[in-house]
């Protein structure tokens, strides 16, 4: 099949109020094209250096997410034209986004990442520090940043009971910040959780946006 029919296959299968990002790290700008072609705005990348060149060569008009784990010294790289930051997993990170933000006289929009997966290589947040991050008066002073919404990512298992258990856990995490830290922001929306192997548990579990790479592209 088609980079083209995977995406329309896929298309069908989420609900029009779920974000489709296509990952495409690692992949080349004809294949990306070739998405975008087919309608597709909403593109994940896990690298600053191949997203900058991404950025410079493809279509103005691509919402670009930064999925990866992201250093602070590179965040200057991405603030002028960054759509989304999904991994902010500390005050400090926040605080750098804020900073390169306000150069850029833009205000980024991030995702609190919180960590909902047996694997200890996972990054994110827990409960406790989401609130010592909330509750900081580095952040009350940060005027450049949006906190959108929470992103978290599975453990890579067959277990289905086990994905939705740990979904849960980070839909729980959205609805508490929801009704107390972040109770007053009209743009705190988005839910961010599944990828190509665990979308459509995702979506079932409440995911406003999922991530999703080989599906569309195939295996590397």
């Amino acid at each position: 099949m088609s980079i083209q029919d995977n995406l329309a296959k896929i298309k069908s299968t989420i609900p029009n109020n779920v974000t489709l990002v296509a990952v495409s790290k690692t992949k080349p700008n004809n294949m990306i094209q070739e998405c975008y072609d087919f309608n597709q705005r909403h593109f994940g990348e896990n690298k600053v250096q191949d997203l900058v060149d991404k950025h410079t060569t493809l279509p103005k008009d691509i919402k670009w997410h930064f999925i990866g784990h992201l250093q602070t010294n590179k965040v200057k790289f991405i603030a002028p034209f960054v759509h989304l930051i999904h991994a902010v997993d500390s005050i400090k990170l926040l605080k750098e986004i804020n900073k390169q933000a306000l150069k850029n006289n833009r205000i980024i929009n991030v995702l609190l990442q919180f960590h909902i997966a047996k694997e200890e290589s996972k990054f994110g947040l827990n409960k406790d520090s989401s609130l010592e991050l909330l509750h900081s008066e580095a952040y009350a002073l940060m005027k450049n940043i949006n906190i959108v919404g929470v992103m978290g990512m599975a453990t890579f298992t067959d277990n289905e009971n086990q994905i939705k258990t740990e979904f849960k856990t980070l839909v729980s995490h959205f609805n508490d910040l929801n009704t107390t830290e972040l109770s007053n922001s009209e743009t705190f929306t988005e839910i961010s959780m599944g990828m190509s192997g665990d979308y459509k548990i995702a979506i079932d579990e409440g995911s406003t946006m999922v991530r999703v790479g080989s599906s569309i592209f195939g295996s590397r």
